[in-house]
């Protein structure tokens, strides 16, 4: 594929299956060939998404832990060229591209939204104390009073009320709407 082909093509998320253990590995030698070549126009972005969780310990003592959400799988937003296809496919620890047979399939709008690849855009700003609606997830379909916004991280921490009790929960910001 020539130069003018791949500019004009827009990137595209895409994913790729690892050996488990092997996520951060790959998506490292990904950005570090890309770097070496120069390929910033091809690979924009590798990630490896993850969520913090609180655990608390048999001493009582809490402590964050980061976990992958989708353990053995690496996304890529690139222009799929052949050169592009190639870098990721030969990636030690790469054992395809998601999608049918050996053609990748780049992800749906949707489906980045629903995996959380990007940052999503919410509906508004929220403020402690409004009363808003839980979209996805456990608690979809609850009402739920927000209590603190971590915008850094799209975060939110609002309180729903179950079996008569006020439990508080820490969603996506993308996973709420006002009433």
């Amino acid at each position: 594929m020539t130069k003018e082909n791949t500019v004009s093509s827009e990137a595209k998320w895409y994913i790729l299956h690892t050996y488990s253990g092997y996520e951060n590995k790959v998506m490292t030698n990904i950005n570090t060939l890309v770097e070496n070549r120069g390929l910033q126009h091809l690979i924009e972005d590798v990630m490896v998404p993850t969520e913090t969780i609180t655990e608390t310990a048999a001493d009582g003592k809490e402590k964050k832990v980061e976990s992958k959400l989708y353990p053995c799988y690496v996304y890529v937003k690139m222009v799929m060229t052949d050169e592009s296809w190639y870098i990721c496919r030969n990636t030690r620890g790469v054992t395809g591209f998601v999608g049918p047979g050996s053609k990748p399939i780049p992800l749906t709008d949707e489906e980045v939204m629903n995996l959380g690849v990007s940052s999503q855009v919410t509906e508004g700003s929220f403020k402690p104390g409004e009363l808003v609606t839980v979209t996805s997830g456990p608690l979809d379909g609850y009402e739920a009073t927000v209590r603190e916004i971590d915008e850094a991280n799209s975060k939110v921490i609002v309180t729903v009320s179950m079996f008569g009790r006020d439990t508080p929960a820490t969603l996506d910001l993308s996973s709420i709407k006002k009433l």
